[in-house]
């Protein structure tokens, strides 16, 4: 008998709560070719753009990985060239001496444990040196095709409390009770559309609610 337990909804919402099926919907609508903006060729591009991205842009980190991931092509290559070079072709991401560590951290992590290959399962990933289930969720989404969990960013995570779907501010927990919610092949599509609609409309410090097409259900909205 087929397995359709991921195909439902399996936990119910809190009273009051912005209906999942109309933010599905609506995302759908607003933001179809929603994607991770971080370009990337390969799995371990991916890897390396996601470290470099933590409090940069993500077109900075386009702009830098465009000629990085010419230079650099095996994680090999990351753990031959000096800390030095490495943090001068960073530098334009911020933090840049930290984000060369952590990049050769996880390369070399790469070697020794892998065979320098990014692996394509969560508990594999969240061992690697810098990365964490965010991170490796993007991974496993973008550059597998699997979806193990739920991405929690700072948008996603602002957005759902917004919606009345949790409380949580700690991302893992979160994470867990979107699991719940949420069927499982819209783990990955819904949270790119709810990133983009957090940069676009249901901003940090004042969201465009009036602008907001989901703003007659949303339980945030009528409270302001």
């Amino acid at each position: 008998m087929e397995d359709k337990s991921q195909d439902t909804v399996t936990f119910a919402l809190p009273e009051g709560a912005l209906p999942i099926q109309i933010v599905l919907d609506e995302l759908k609508s607003l933001y179809p070719h929603a994607r991770y903006d971080l370009d990337f060729s390969t799995p371990l591009d991916l890897l390396v753009a996601t470290l470099l991205a933590a409090q940069c842009t993500d077109e900075r980190v386009n702009a830098v990985t465009k000629d990085l991931f010419q230079k650099y092509r095996r994680a090999e290559d990351y753990v031959a060239v000096s800390q030095e070079e490495l943090e001068q072709d960073v530098r334009p991401t911020g933090f840049y001496r930290q984000k060369a560590k952590q990049i050769r951290a996880a390369c070399q992590y790469l070697i020794t444990n892998l065979n320098g290959e990014v692996p394509r399962t969560l508990a594999e990933l969240v061992k690697i040196p810098g990365v964490g289930r965010k991170t490796a969720n993007v991974i496993l989404g973008s550059a597998f095709g699997v979806t193990e969990g739920f991405i929690v960013d700072t948008h996603v995570g602002r957005l759902v409390k917004r919606f009345g779907w949790t409380q949580q501010s700690d991302a893992v927990k979160a994470e867990r009770e979107l699991m719940r919610l949420i069927p499982q092949q819209e783990w990955l599509g819904l949270a790119h559309r709810i990133i983009y609609h957090g940069r676009a409309v249901c901003v940090a410090r004042s969201p465009r609610c009036a602008q907001c097409t989901l703003a007659v259900s949303c339980p945030s909205a009528t409270n302001r």
